[in-house]
């Protein structure tokens, strides 16, 4: 993956996700912050660990942890495919303000060629609709403070099908300055989740970031070439500009001569032998 390939060519690397179990080998990092959502504030604790020369932070807050049913029957985004958990504004506001906060408050030391907090002087790739708040929180809380004022967003496309289309009214939840709403503005002609003027999470990182890219040149071009590929963001793109960058294997996480949950290995020259059994 991304990560690993960019800590070995010396980068310094954070990776920030959900905890959305008890991952065995992450532990409390013994900082705790408050962070507003909604209209609550939320204590969140970050758990870490280091492999493969980045480090891997996890958000802990009950709302992640109490999706999650099993390993094979996680339902991480909602109870069904395309269907959002009714929180899901809340949960993701909540990591984006996490993600924010984390190369300032965590004071890392696993690696031996870096150590303590990353600073300001960084750069975020936020994944998809999930991640999108994270630019405008940006420009909003820190920056108007004089903090991360060189720091850049990148904002990254897995799949344009998935865009975080809710309700105007929700807008609020977000707790933005009005100027951003039209960023997250949005009409299209579907009766779900509501009726008519919506906000898209989605289009307003694709606005607020600094650049825009995706997973191979190939989509990069789909998705500017009409309403129906780029479902209905295609100008919004156009007018950002989008680069591909082809999505690289992680050729030792996915070895099938190494990999410990499958029960026979193989390799090039083994796998006829191994197809059968592993259908069994």
């Amino acid at each position: 993956g991304l990560p690993p390939a960019m800590a070995a060519k010396g980068h310094r690397v954070m990776t920030v996700s959900p905890r959305y179990d008890q991952y065995k080998d992450a532990w409390d990092a013994s900082v705790v912050v408050e962070l507003k959502v909604g209209d609550k504030v939320e204590t969140v604790r970050f758990f870490h660990c280091y492999k493969r020369g980045v480090d891997r932070v996890f958000v802990d807050h009950p709302m992640f942890l109490e999706k999650v049913w099993g390993k094979t029957a996680s339902k991480i985004y909602g109870p069904r495919a395309g269907v959002d958990y009714k929180d899901n504004q809340l949960r993701f506001s909540l990591l984006c303000q996490a993600a924010l906060l984390a190369p300032r408050v965590l004071n890392l030391n696993s690696s031996k060629y870096f150590s303590g907090p990353y600073g300001e002087n960084v750069v975020f790739i936020a994944n998809d609709w999930h991640t999108a708040l994270l630019p405008c929180y940006l420009k909003s809380m820190y920056q108007p403070r004089g903090i991360y004022m060189s720091a850049k967003v990148v904002f990254c496309i897995h799949n344009i099908s998935y865009q975080g289309r809710f309700a105007f009214a929700d807008f609020s939840l977000l707790n933005l300055p009005d100027r951003f709403k039209s960023s997250f503005d949005f009409i299209d002609g579907y009766n779900e989740p509501v009726k008519g003027r919506k906000i898209n999470w989605m289009k307003a990182g694709i606005l607020e970031s600094d650049r825009v890219m995706t997973v191979s040149p190939y989509y990069a071009q789909e998705l500017v070439s009409g309403e129906d590929k780029g479902v209905e963001l295609d100008n919004f793109i156009r007018k950002t500009g989008i680069t591909g960058i082809v999505n690289g294997m992680d050729v030792q996480e996915w070895n099938p001569a190494t990999d410990k949950y499958t029960c026979v290995k193989y390799d090039a020259t083994t796998v006829m032998d191994a197809k059968p059994l592993l259908k069994e």
